[in-house]
Parts: C-alpha cells; sequence; structure tokens
C-alpha cells in the first residue's frame, strides 16, 4: 500500500469521483442501481484507497490519483468566458442529435414490442389489445413532455464542455 493510499480525501477528491460515476452512467458501464450504491460509497469514502476501490473496474485514471496530494502540471492560462453569441449556438446546436438520443431508445422498444404484440395476435387468430402501449405511452409521454420542455438533463452541458474543451486546446496552440 503506497502512502497516498492510507490518506485521507477531501470534499473535492469525493465530488469528482461522483463526477467520474456519472459520466460512466451516461457512457452505459454503469446502471442506475450500480451508480447509486457505488456514489453512496464514494461520499462515505474516507481516504483514496475506499474512492480508487469505487472506481476500479472503470477505465481511465480514477479522480482521486489526479488530486491535489499528486503532483500537478503548472496550470494553462485559462481561457475567457464565451460570450452569448456562443452560448446562442450551443443551444440551437442541441436540435436533431439532442431529439434522435433522448427518443432512439423508445423507438427501439417500442419496435420491438409491437413486433411481439404482432407475432402473437397472428398466433392467436385475432388482434388483441395492444398491450405494448402500457409500457410505451407513459414513456412516450415523459419523453415528449421532456422534448417539449427542452429538459435535456445535462446533455448540452457536456456537449458545451467537451466544445469549450476544444476551443481552448486550439487557443493554446
Amino acid at each position: 500500500m503506497d502512502g497516498r493510499s492510507g490518506m485521507r480525501a477531501a470534499d473535492a477528491d469525493r465530488a469528482a469521483t461522483a463526477e467520474r460515476l456519472r459520466v460512466a452512467l451516461e457512457e452505459g458501464r454503469l446502471d442506475l442501481h450500480e451508480y447509486d450504491e457505488r456514489l453512496v460509497r464514494a461520499y462515505q469514502a474516507k481516504t483514496y484507497a475506499e474512492l480508487d476501490e469505487v472506481v476500479a473496474d472503470l477505465p481511465g485514471a480514477t479522480r482521486a490519483q489526479r488530486a491535489a496530494v499528486a503532483p500537478s502540471a503548472p496550470s494553462a492560462p485559462t481561457a475567457p468566458a464565451p460570450d452569448a453569441s456562443e452560448k446562442v449556438a450551443d443551444n440551437s446546436g442541441r436540435g436533431a442529435g439532442w431529439v434522435l438520443a433522448i427518443w432512439s431508445p423508445w423507438l427501439r422498444v417500442a419496435g420491438i414490442l409491437t413486433v411481439i404484440w404482432l407475432f402473437a395476435s397472428v398466433g392467436s387468430g385475432h388482434l388483441g389489445h395492444y398491450w405494448p402501449a402500457w409500457a410505451i405511452g407513459p414513456w412516450g409521454f415523459f419523453l415528449l413532455m421532456r422534448t417539449v420542455g427542452g429538459h435535456d438533463h445535462g446533455w448540452r452541458h457536456s456537449t458545451e464542455r467537451r466544445r469549450k474543451d476544444r476551443r481552448d486546446r486550439r487557443r493554446r496552440y
């Protein structure tokens, strides 16, 4: 065990680990239940070893390994905040990609359930009640409200972060 593993973690380290777990959830590496369990463990962690254990099976370096205790590279100058015209461009650019990302799982499930219903109906000789509506109806309603309301729950924020990172890299070189 190295000296760092036994050191106490800071709130910033726990928050960084929580962010790594959120990214893993968005990437599909964790399901919601596992994410919730690991998030609780991350915020209860007292040492770097406990934080490392929470993200040990996830790819990439853990956030705790890049904490302030570890030697850090000299910081680059910070880029100026984007002006209002860049923010408008980011918001208007989410269009089709955002809608497709939200609706494509629903469309896949609706298609699969409809095919199952169709085969069952043809096999029985009559068209029965369209039972897939019980599964896809509420989900579709939720997605419709989310789409109409523009509630993207982090999609825009992560996209803006990637765009900002790209702009920052271009400005540095």
